[in-house]
């Protein structure tokens, strides 16, 4: 039992990101503070029943896939979800705890835009910038990443980002390990070549 109350921070929270829902907008929907969600998605809160079925149900979720008992539901087109600001997000893994991916896309703004808003949480992110120039505001770090370009960063850090300004949409991946899990790269360089180089 104890296990299963410490993994179900972890999959709400995954469930909550995989429908691009923010605290703020999660609390508005159930009355569930955002200080209270925060607390049970890290594990300082062990969720009470009432709140582990308003939340099910916000989420789209079953008991047994918050519980462990059943893996995450098969992600398509149709789990696309809108959030602010007209940002598109598509789940792109099955399971609900543990490493998962999204695909992000921002929308195109016409004017340049504010530095991104900063969130802090548990967990590890590799995010890749798949088209487009995305703003990522790390700390007192502002970068713009192009296509290809790659980060990696401790989520505990603050973070946000945005489109880096006209010209066009921004799309890119997101790992992100809600329990600081980190991709683990296998593959060795070709002989002679100089992997910095590269």
């Amino acid at each position: 039992m104890a296990d299963t109350l410490a993994a179900m921070g972890p999959r709400l929270r995954a469930a909550r990101e995989r429908r691009g829902a923010t605290l703020t907008a999660v609390s508005c929907a159930t009355g569930i503070s955002p200080s209270t969600l925060s607390r049970i998605e890290t594990g300082r809160r062990k969720p009470t029943l009432e709140a582990v079925l308003q939340l099910a149900k916000e989420y789209g979720v079953s008991l047994d896939e918050l519980a462990g008992a059943a893996p995450a539901s098969e992600p398509s087109t149709s789990t696309t979800r809108r959030v602010g600001d007209g940002k598109a997000v598509l789940p792109l893994t099955r399971y609900v705890g543990g490493l998962h991916a999204h695909k992000h896309v921002l929308p195109t703004v016409q004017d340049p835009p504010a530095r991104p808003r900063q969130v802090a949480h548990n967990g590890w992110e590799w995010l890749c910038v798949l088209y487009g120039r995305l703003w990522l505001a790390l700390g007192d770090q502002d970068l713009i990443l192009r296509a290809g370009d790659v980060a990696e960063f401790d989520t505990r850090s603050p973070h946000g980002v945005a489109n880096a300004g006209p010209g066009g949409p921004v799309e890119y991946l997101i790992m992100f390990g809600p329990q600081g899990e980190r991709l683990r790269p296998r593959t060795p360089p070709a002989p002679g070549l100089d992997p910095v180089a590269q």
